[in-house]
Protein backbone atom coordinates (compact mmCIF):
# COMPACT_ATOMS: atom_id res chain seq x y z
CA UNK A 1 0.00 0.00 0.00
CA UNK A 2 1.56 3.33 -1.07
CA UNK A 3 2.05 5.90 1.71
CA UNK A 4 -0.44 8.33 0.67
CA UNK A 5 -3.04 5.20 0.87
CA UNK A 6 -2.32 4.62 4.33
CA UNK A 7 -2.54 8.58 5.18
CA UNK A 8 -6.27 8.27 3.51
CA UNK A 9 -6.92 5.19 5.20
CA UNK A 10 -6.08 7.11 8.46
CA UNK A 11 -8.54 10.06 7.76
CA UNK A 12 -11.05 7.85 6.99
CA UNK A 13 -10.75 5.76 10.27
CA UNK A 14 -10.79 9.07 12.31
CA UNK A 15 -14.04 10.44 10.24
CA UNK A 16 -15.90 7.43 10.80
CA UNK A 17 -15.13 6.85 14.57
CA UNK A 18 -16.08 10.73 14.90
CA UNK A 19 -19.53 9.16 12.84
CA UNK A 20 -19.94 6.04 15.21
CA UNK A 21 -19.46 7.95 18.16
CA UNK A 22 -22.24 10.37 17.10
CA UNK A 23 -24.57 7.74 16.15
CA UNK A 24 -23.80 5.84 19.64
CA UNK A 25 -24.10 9.13 21.34
CA UNK A 26 -27.75 10.04 19.82
CA UNK A 27 -28.69 6.65 20.01
CA UNK A 28 -27.81 6.97 24.21
CA UNK A 29 -29.11 10.02 24.71
CA UNK A 30 -30.98 11.53 21.99
CA UNK A 31 -28.18 14.41 22.00
CA UNK A 32 -25.81 15.81 19.25
CA UNK A 33 -22.25 16.32 20.46
CA UNK A 34 -23.00 20.09 20.51
CA UNK A 35 -25.94 19.82 22.46
CA UNK A 36 -23.80 17.92 25.00
CA UNK A 37 -20.94 20.43 24.82
CA UNK A 38 -23.53 23.52 25.30
CA UNK A 39 -25.27 21.24 28.42
CA UNK A 40 -21.67 20.84 30.16
CA UNK A 41 -20.98 24.23 29.77
CA UNK A 42 -23.77 25.29 31.50
CA UNK A 43 -23.24 22.98 34.14
CA UNK A 44 -20.09 24.46 34.76
CA UNK A 45 -21.24 27.80 35.03
CA UNK A 46 -24.99 28.44 35.83
CA UNK A 47 -26.44 31.27 34.63
CA UNK A 48 -24.30 31.69 31.79
CA UNK A 49 -25.29 33.83 29.02
CA UNK A 50 -25.46 32.76 25.13
CA UNK A 51 -22.12 34.39 24.01
CA UNK A 52 -20.10 33.65 26.68
CA UNK A 53 -21.12 29.71 25.64
CA UNK A 54 -20.51 31.22 22.05
CA UNK A 55 -17.37 32.38 23.01
CA UNK A 56 -16.18 28.96 25.16
CA UNK A 57 -16.96 26.09 22.37
CA UNK A 58 -16.02 28.86 19.13
CA UNK A 59 -19.36 28.11 17.48
CA UNK A 60 -21.77 31.99 16.78
CA UNK A 61 -24.14 33.34 18.97
CA UNK A 62 -26.69 32.45 16.47
CA UNK A 63 -25.43 28.60 16.61
CA UNK A 64 -25.58 28.68 20.50
CA UNK A 65 -29.08 29.94 20.28
CA UNK A 66 -30.38 26.98 18.08
CA UNK A 67 -28.71 24.54 20.00
CA UNK A 68 -30.48 26.35 22.88
CA UNK A 69 -34.11 26.24 21.57
CA UNK A 70 -33.83 22.32 20.83
CA UNK A 71 -32.50 21.79 24.01
CA UNK A 72 -35.30 24.08 25.69
CA UNK A 73 -38.37 22.51 23.79
CA UNK A 74 -36.86 18.42 25.31
CA UNK A 75 -37.15 20.20 28.94
CA UNK A 76 -33.26 20.32 29.23
CA UNK A 77 -32.56 24.11 29.40
CA UNK A 78 -34.28 26.83 30.71
CA UNK A 79 -33.74 30.64 29.79
CA UNK A 80 -34.22 32.98 32.65
CA UNK A 81 -34.10 36.91 32.41
CA UNK A 82 -32.16 38.61 35.00
CA UNK A 83 -34.65 40.76 37.24
CA UNK A 84 -31.72 43.32 37.31
CA UNK A 85 -30.92 44.09 33.71
CA UNK A 86 -33.77 42.98 31.55
CA UNK A 87 -30.88 41.88 28.75
CA UNK A 88 -29.30 39.57 30.09
CA UNK A 89 -31.13 36.20 29.85
CA UNK A 90 -28.77 33.46 32.20
CA UNK A 91 -29.15 29.94 31.00
CA UNK A 92 -29.71 27.09 33.64
CA UNK A 93 -30.41 23.54 33.32
CA UNK A 94 -32.99 21.66 34.52
CA UNK A 95 -33.33 18.73 36.54
CA UNK A 96 -34.26 16.63 33.51
CA UNK A 97 -30.81 18.24 31.76
CA UNK A 98 -28.57 17.60 34.44
CA UNK A 99 -29.63 14.03 34.71
CA UNK A 100 -29.07 13.65 31.09
CA UNK A 101 -25.33 15.01 31.37
CA UNK A 102 -24.79 12.62 34.32
CA UNK A 103 -25.80 9.51 32.02
CA UNK A 104 -24.15 10.78 28.73
CA UNK A 105 -21.08 9.11 27.92
CA UNK A 106 -18.07 11.86 27.74
CA UNK A 107 -17.93 13.75 24.36
CA UNK A 108 -15.60 12.43 21.94
CA UNK A 109 -13.33 15.42 22.42
CA UNK A 110 -12.59 14.92 25.75
CA UNK A 111 -11.24 11.79 25.34
CA UNK A 112 -8.87 13.53 22.40
CA UNK A 113 -8.00 16.34 24.56
CA UNK A 114 -7.16 14.01 27.92
CA UNK A 115 -4.81 11.60 25.54
CA UNK A 116 -3.42 14.80 23.38
CA UNK A 117 -2.43 16.62 26.76
CA UNK A 118 -0.52 13.56 27.69
CA UNK A 119 2.14 13.81 24.78
CA UNK A 120 5.42 15.14 24.85
CA UNK A 121 5.47 19.39 23.62
CA UNK A 122 7.19 18.42 20.87
CA UNK A 123 4.35 15.57 19.75
CA UNK A 124 1.34 18.02 20.19
CA UNK A 125 3.30 20.87 18.19
CA UNK A 126 4.51 17.92 15.18
CA UNK A 127 0.38 17.02 15.69
CA UNK A 128 -0.89 20.17 15.11
CA UNK A 129 1.79 20.91 12.05
CA UNK A 130 1.12 17.83 9.94
CA UNK A 131 -2.86 18.28 10.48
CA UNK A 132 -2.71 21.82 9.35
CA UNK A 133 -0.35 20.88 6.68
CA UNK A 134 -3.30 17.68 5.54
CA UNK A 135 -6.01 20.49 5.68
CA UNK A 136 -4.11 22.92 3.33
CA UNK A 137 -3.42 19.92 1.25
CA UNK A 138 -7.06 19.16 1.19
CA UNK A 139 -7.89 22.76 0.36
CA UNK A 140 -9.76 22.72 3.90
CA UNK A 141 -7.41 25.32 5.69
CA UNK A 142 -10.01 28.23 4.83
CA UNK A 143 -13.39 25.98 6.36
CA UNK A 144 -14.87 27.85 9.54
CA UNK A 145 -14.76 24.95 12.31
CA UNK A 146 -15.28 24.59 15.78
CA UNK A 147 -13.43 22.01 18.20
CA UNK A 148 -16.26 20.08 18.12
CA UNK A 149 -15.79 16.43 17.19
CA UNK A 150 -18.83 15.92 14.42
CA UNK A 151 -19.91 14.70 11.53
CA UNK A 152 -21.95 16.75 9.05
CA UNK A 153 -23.03 20.66 8.63
CA UNK A 154 -23.73 22.63 12.29
CA UNK A 155 -27.64 22.76 10.66
CA UNK A 156 -27.56 19.13 9.94
CA UNK A 157 -26.26 18.78 13.84
CA UNK A 158 -28.97 20.80 15.34
CA UNK A 159 -31.62 18.63 13.88
CA UNK A 160 -31.49 15.71 16.39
Amino acid sequence: MQKYEELLVSLRKVIRAIDLYSKKLNKETGLTSPQLIVLHEIAAKDGMMVKDIAENINLSSATVTSILDRLESRNLVVRERSSIDKRKVGLHLTESGTNTIQDAPTPLQEHFINRFEKLEEWEQTQMLSTMQRIAKMMDADDIDASPLLEVGQIHNLLQS
